[in-house]
Formats: C-alpha cells, structure tokens, sequence
C-alpha cells in the first residue's frame, strides 16, 4: 500500500534547477500516492517561467508577489497540503530525493512518526567547512539535550512528519529558525522516531542562502522557546 505524501518546494531565483528538482521528486510516484506543492517565493528570475512552462511536473503551484522568506513560502505551503505526510525539498540540487526512498520504506515498514536525515551516516557527502559543522555539531547537542533525542545533524533539510503531528498556526518564525521549530514541536508528539543517512552535495557558499555564523543565534532562541511553549 503506497503511502500518501505531500512534498512542498519553497523556490526564489533557482532557475538553473528547478526543472531538474521537479522531475527527480516525480520519481516518488513510484512509490508514494504524491503530491507536490512549489511555492514561488517572489522570484525575480526566471524561476517562474520555467515554473509555467513545466506544469504537468507539480500539482499546486503558490505564487508569492514579493520575496517574504523561506519560512513563510514553507507555511504557506504547509496550509494546504492533503497527505498524511509532509516533507520539505530546497529547489536546488544539494539533496537528491532518491534519498526519500529510504524514508519512505521506513514508513511503511515501521509506520514511523518521523524521520530526520543525516549528512554525518550517509554513503557520501560533500566535505563541509569546520566551523559550520562545528556549528551543527553545538545546536544538535543542545537540541538533543532540551529534548531528549540523539540526532546527529538536526539541520539537515531532509525531514519526513505526519501532517497530525504538526500545528501550522504555532509557527511563528519565517527564517532559518523555522526548522529547529518545526523539529522541536513535531518530536514532542512523535512515538516511533528515526534517522537516515543521506547524501549530500553542497553549494558553495558564493552561491548564497547558506546558514551563516550569526544565524546560530536564532536557531539557538527558536529551540529553547519553542521547548517552553511546549511545556506552558
């Protein structure tokens, strides 16, 4: 029995790889009833273009007049999916969704809650920069110590929830904060929870909308607040 799963595409000037993402995430169908929602984030490129132009690709496209972030293009996304499970795919090409086979056999094998990739177990990765690992290395601990789990690389993008598990209108942070706060919510009512390596190619740093020093400190205050909203 194939599972049914909704994979939102937050995109802001990917024209270079839109298309390609879009025709790997169609491979899911093999193997899942899929639904795949874009959303256009303002993209001043031609982004959208090849967005129109590529149609039978998606099933939902959300087009956003100004660039409002990827955590809002993520909510937005969010409001309307109609799968029991939900995972997040950057438009660019760093993570391959042949990975998500993997996850998705989790779940029918093992009816998981949730599922985290890893960057750290996978078969190959690109080789990363010592202090963005180290950064990773310090907000995984501290996550794991607030909410007693053993991820090893709580921001890899690859995360696979069920719809239920996750209150949409609790969200509150539109940047890179949003996913220590979708994470933490959806592990306080997750039961069955796991964690698969993944391979990962990464873009370089010129290429922009990489994680930067300063922002450690947001995701830092997103994992402990979120934690106490839990609690109160």
């Amino acid at each position: 029995m194939k599972i049914s799963l909704s994979i939102i595409i937050p995109v802001y000037n990917e024209e270079k790889t839109i298309t390609k993402i879009l025709d790997r995430v169609s491979e899911l169908k093999k193997n899942t009833n899929l639904e795949i929602i874009v959303v256009n984030d303002g993209s001043t490129d031609g982004t959208l273009n090849k967005l129109i132009e590529g149609e039978k690709l998606y099933n939902k496209l959300i087009n956003l007049d100004k660039n409002l972030g990827k955590g809002k293009a993520v909510i937005e996304g969010l409001k309307i999916v109609s799968s029991e499970y939900i995972v997040i795919q950057d438009a660019d090409l760093e993570y391959d969704p042949n990975d998500l086979v993997l996850f998705i056999d989790k779940i029918k094998n093992f009816q998981a809650d949730l599922i985290l990739g890893s960057r750290f177990i996978g078969n190959e990765r690109s080789v990363l920069h010592f202090w963005h690992m180290l950064g990773n290395k310090f907000i995984s601990a501290l996550f794991n110590l607030i909410n007693n789990t053993t991820f090893s690389d709580i921001y890899c993008c690859y995360m696979l929830f069920k719809k239920e598990n996750l209150d949409i209108k609790k969200l509150k942070s539109y940047r890179w904060g949003q996913h220590a706060e979708i994470l933490t919510y959806v592990v306080s009512r997750s039961k069955k929870i796991y964690e698969i390596g993944i391979n990962y190619n990464a873009r370089k740093y010129d290429e922009g909308k990489k994680i930067r020093y300063f922002d450690v400190f947001s995701v830092i205050y997103w994992i402990i607040i979120t934690r106490i909203k839990i609690f109160f």
